[in-house]
C-alpha cells in the first residue's frame, strides 16, 4: 500500500497563465519542474519573451522584494511582467549571451574567481613570501599609511609610513597597457579655449567642461593654445586636482591631460559610444606598460614563484596547462585550497574552455565563451530546485563540443533542478524531457503555443519545427570556380602557428574548427582589415527604446523627408525625437511613474495615447498614411508602400528590400531595438552590411539564433549574393552551410596551443571523403554518408 503523497511533492510543475509580454497571445502553459524544458519556434516567436521577460524576470524581481527597503534601493527596479498569474516559481539563475563586463580591470579569472584562489596560493606558498593575497591582485595599489590606529582592546598606537603591499604595477596602474596621447588631437592650439580650442567630445566652448579651464585663473581664455607660457599650458594640460570657485560653486580643477585619462581611457574602448571610441583611437595610442610586460603586476608580485612558476605566468597559461600544473602541487596546508582551484579549471576544460587562459580580458569573449564562462559558477554548486535559464548555449560550438555541453545540463537537470533552454539546434533539442514550441511564424503571426510534449511527439507534430526536425543538407553536386584569393602569409596572432593560406574569391567558403582553434583569429585578425572587406561580428547592437529598425538603419530620414515634401513641412516634425515629439511623454510613447524602491510604473501616454507625436502631426499624410501608421507597418507591408506611387522612396525601398531579404519581413519600423531577439539584432546588422560597397562579406555564425526552417533562407540569401559578384566568408559550425560551401577552410586539430593550423583546405565532399578532421567526421555523419 503506498502512503497518500505528501502536499509539499504536489508542486511539480511551473504554470504560466495569460502571458503577454512583446508578442505573447495571452499563452498559459504547465511546465515540468526538475526537467530539461527545451523552448523552441522561428526567431521573433517569442521563446524569450515567455522564457526570459516573464518566467525569469518575474522570479528575480519577487526574490529582490524578500530584501529590506534599504537595500532594494540599490538595486535595479523591475517591473512585473504582464501575466495573470504565475505559479510555482523557483529561484531562477540567468545564464544568457550578454557580453561579461565592459571593465578593463576584469578578466576570465576575476569573473570566475581563479584569480582569487591563485592569490591565496601564492600568499601561503611563493617563495619569496612577499605578503597577504592582495599583494598578488593588480586591482590594489601599495599604499603608505600615517596616523593612529586602535586595536580590537582600545590600545592605540601611532603609525608612519607603514606600507601596505598591493600588487598593482604603479607604472600602468594594473591597466597593463600606457597610453600616449597625442596633444594636437586634444587641443587646436591655434585657437583660445573661448573660440573652442579643446577638440574633445562634450568639451563645448560654453559648456562647464571648458568653463572650469576658461574661470579657473589659471590660464588666459582669450590667447591662442600656443601663446600660453611654459607655466600656463602645465596647468592646462598636466594640472594636479585642486579646489577652485566657479560662480560661487566649489569644484575641482584638473588639467586636460589626467581629466581625459580618468573619464575616458579608464573605459574599455567596446563600451565606448562610436564617436567617442572613434576620439580615443584617434587621439591614443596603448602599448604594453614597460615596467610590467603587460601583466598588470608589480615587480614584488611577479618575483614570488612556486615551482619556478610566478602569478603572472600562471595566469597567462593555457588554462588546461594551468589545471596540470596546480594538479601537481602537493602540500597538505593548502590542501582544500587547490582541490577547489583545480575544480574550477577542470570544468573550464570540461565546458570546452581550455584553450582561455586567466589574464584573458573578459570583454573580449564571444556571447557564447561568456555564456558558458558564466556556467563555471554553478557547475560545482551545492543549490537544488533552483531554474537554471539557457539562451542558446550551443551558440559558437562546433558539432564535436555540442555533446559535451549537453551533458552538462542534463547533468544540472540530475542534480534536481530546472533547466530551461531556449534552443534551435536539433542535437540539443533531442535531449529534452519536454518541448514547447511557439509560433507558427514570427513577430505579430507568434506568440502562441502551437506544440507541447516530447521530442518523439515534436517529429509528428506537424509544426513547422516538427517537419523541419530532421531536415538534412546535401552536398552541392557542383561548386563555383574562384575568380582569385586573398593570401594570408605566416599568421601568427594568438594562437595561430605561421599560418599560410589562400583564401578564394568570387565563392562560398566557410572556415570551420572546433570553439578556440583560431578560425576568428585568422578571419577577423588577417582578413577582415583589408580594403573592401566588409565584416559583421557578434557585436551587440546598443540602442535605447527610442532606437527601431527605422532609425537604425538610416531609413527614416527620407521617410522624413518625403512626408516633409508632400505636407510642405519640416521634416523634423516627422522624428518623435524632435519638434514632433509629444510634449507630454517627450516622444517616448510611455510615462514613467517613479515609486521609489519599488518598480517605476510605465503607463502609455494619455495626450499620444502611445503614438509618441503631436497630434498636429499625425494630421499630415503621405498616400493615405501618417507616420505612425508607417512606423506600425511590417516590413513586407512597407515594401509594397514605397516602391510605388505617391509614396515611393526608392532610399527606404533599397533599405527594407535587404530587410525582407534577411527574413525580416516580419518586423515593423518602429519595434524598439530592445524587443529584438540576438538572432534579429544579427541579421539587422547583416542588412546594414549588404549596402556597403565592399566586394568581400565576412559574416561570423550568421546561423545564431535562427530556427531550422530559416537557415534554407540564409543559404539561398548567401547564394545570391555570391551570384552578384561579392565574395562570402562564413566563420560557422552550422553542417548545413559547410555543406553548402564551395570551398571549407578547416582548423584545427584542436583548440588553443593544439589548434591555430590549416587541417583541411577543399571542398565539402573531399572533407566527407576523407573524414581526416572533426569537421569532416560530423558533416559526414549529417549528410548520412
Amino acid at each position: 500500500m503506498t502512503a497518500a503523497q505528501h502536499p509539499a511533492d504536489s508542486h511539480d510543475l511551473i504554470r504560466v497563465q495569460g502571458a503577454r509580454e512583446n508578442n505573447l497571445r495571452d499563452v498559459s502553459v504547465d511546465i515540468p519542474k526538475r526537467r530539461l524544458t527545451v523552448f523552441t519556434g522561428v526567431s521573433g516567436s517569442g521563446k524569450s519573451s515567455l522564457v526570459f521577460a516573464t518566467i525569469a524576470a518575474e522570479s528575480q524581481r519577487m526574490i529582490n522584494e524578500t530584501y529590506s527597503a534599504f537595500v532594494q534601493n540599490f538595486m535595479p527596479s523591475l517591473a512585473r511582467p504582464d501575466v495573470d498569474a504565475l505559479e510555482g516559481l523557483t529561484t531562477a539563475i540567468i545564464v544568457d549571451q550578454e557580453r561579461m563586463g565592459a571593465n578593463s580591470r576584469s578578466t576570465v579569472g576575476t569573473a570566475t574567481d581563479a584569480n582569487a584562489m591563485l592569490r591565496v596560493l601564492f600568499s601561503r606558498l611563493g617563495d619569496p613570501y612577499i605578503g597577504p593575497p592582495n599583494a598578488f591582485s593588480f586591482n590594489v595599489p601599495t599604499t603608505r599609511v600615517s596616523g593612529e590606529r586602535e586595536s580590537a582592546t582600545g590600545e592605540r598606537t601611532v603609525i608612519e609610513n607603514e606600507v601596505y603591499l598591493g600588487g598593482m604595477c604603479p607604472r600602468c596602474e594594473g591597466m597593463g597597457s600606457v597610453t600616449d596621447i597625442d596633444i594636437s588631437q586634444l587641443v587646436d592650439e591655434s585657437r583660445s579655449l573661448a573660440d573652442g580650442a579643446i577638440t574633445v567630445p562634450g568639451y563645448t566652448a560654453d559648456g562647464w567642461m571648458v568653463r572650469i579651464f576658461t574661470e579657473s585663473g589659471f590660464v588666459d581664455p582669450g590667447i591662442p593654445v600656443r601663446e600660453f607660457s611654459a607655466e600656463m599650458r602645465e596647468a592646462f594640460l598636466y594640472k594636479e586636482p585642486t579646489k577652485v570657485k566657479l560662480a560661487g560653486i566649489n569644484m575641482t580643477y584638473e588639467g586636460l591631460v589626467p581629466r581625459i585619462q580618468k573619464s575616458m581611457l579608464s573605459k574599455d574602448l567596446d563600451a565606448m559610444q562610436p564617436h567617442i571610441r572613434a576620439f580615443v583611437e584617434r587621439a591614443v595610442t596603448f602599448t604594453a606598460c614597460p615596467e610590467c610586460a603587460g601583466t598588470r603586476l608589480s615587480e614584488a608580485a611577479r618575483s614570488s614563484r612556486i615551482a619556478g612558476v610566478s602569478i603572472a605566468e600562471a595566469c597567462a597559461m593555457q588554462i588546461s596547462d594551468l589545471a596540470a600544473w596546480v594538479a601537481a602541487i602537493d602540500d597538505p596546508g593548502v590542501a582544500p585550497l587547490v582541490a577547489t582551484l583545480r575544480r574550477t579549471l577542470d570544468s573550464f576544460t570540461e565546458i570546452g574552455l581550455g584553450y582561455l587562459s586567466l589574464d584573458r580580458l573578459a570583454g573580449t569573449l564571444s556571447g557564447g565563451e561568456a555564456q558558458r564562462t558564466k556556467m563555471i559558477r554553478h557547475l560545482g554548486s551545492s543549490l537544488t530546485d533552483v531554474t537554471y535559464v539557457f539562451d542558446e548555449p550551443t551558440v559558437g560550438l562546433h558539432p564535436h563540443d555540442i555533446q559535451r555541453m549537453n551533458e552538462l545540463l542534463l547533468r544540472l537537470r540530475d542534480k534536481g533542478n530546472t533547466v530551461l533552454v531556449v534552443e534551435h539546434k536539433p542535437e540539443a533539442i533531442a535531449i529534452a524531457d519536454h518541448v514547447v514550441d511557439l509560433g507558427p511564424g514570427a513577430g505579430t503571426a507568434g506568440g502562441h503555443i502551437v506544440f507541447e510534449g516530447s521530442v518523439d511527439e515534436l517529429r509528428s507534430s506537424g509544426t513547422l519545427t516538427g517537419r523541419h526536425f530532421d531536415d538534412r543538407a546535401a552536398l552541392k553536386p557542383g561548386v563555383r570556380t574562384p575568380t582569385g584569393a586573398i593570401a594570408v602569409r605566416g599568421a601568427s596572432a594568438h594562437n595561430l602557428q605561421g599560418v599560410d593560406v589562400d583564401v578564394p574569391l568570387g565563392v562560398l567558403v566557410v572556415v570551420t574548427g572546433v570553439a578556440g582553434s583560431g578560425k576568428s583569429s585568422l578571419i577577423h585578425g588577417e582578413v577582415a582589415g583589408r580594403e573592401g572587406v566588409v565584416a559583421v561580428d557578434q557585436g551587440a547592437i546598443r540602442g535605447s527604446r527610442r532606437s527601431n529598425p527605422a532609425t537604425y538603419t538610416g531609413m527614416l530620414e527620407p521617410i522624413r523627408k518625403a512626408f516633409a515634401k508632400a505636407n510642405g513641412v519640416k521634416p523634423a516634425l516627422f522624428s518623435a525625437n524632435s519638434e514632433g515629439a509629444c510634449p507630454t511623454c517627450k516622444g517616448a510613447g510611455v510615462v514613467d511613474t517613479d515609486l521609489g524602491m519599488l518598480a517605476s510604473v510605465s503607463s502609455p501616454c494619455e495626450d499620444c495615447g502611445g503614438r509618441r507625436f503631436q497630434s498636429s502631426v499625425l494630421e499630415y499624410r503621405l498616400n493615405g498614411s501618417n507616420i505612425t501608421d508607417v512606423l506600425a507597418m511590417p516590413v513586407s507591408e512597407a515594401v509594397e508602400f514605397f516602391a510605388t506611387g505617391e509614396s515611393r522612396v526608392p532610399a527606404a525601398l533599397a533599405v527594407l528590400e535587404r530587410l525582407a531579404d534577411v527574413g525580416l519581413g516580419y518586423l515593423t519600423l518602429g519595434q524598439p531595438l530592445s524587443t529584438l531577439s540576438g538572432g534579429e539584432r544579427q541579421r539587422l546588422k547583416l542588412a546594414m552590411a549588404m549596402a556597403d560597397t565592399g566586394k568581400v562579406l565576412v559574416l561570423d555564425e550568421p546561423t545564431s539564433g535562427l530556427h531550422l526552417a530559416d537557415v534554407e533562407q540564409l543559404l539561398g540569401m548567401l547564394d545570391r549574393l555570391v551570384e552578384s559578384g561579392t565574395s562570402v566568408i562564413v566563420i560557422e559550425h552550422h553542417q548545413a552551410v559547410m555543406a553548402h560551401a564551395d570551398w571549407i577552410i578547416d582548423l584545427g586539430p584542436g583548440a588553443g596551443h593544439d589548434g591555430g593550423r590549416v587541417v583541411f583546405e577543399g571542398t565539402p565532399a573531399e572533407l566527407v571523403a576523407q573524414r581526416s578532421t572533426l569537421t569532416g567526421q560530423h558533416l559526414a555523419e549529417y549528410i548520412g554518408s
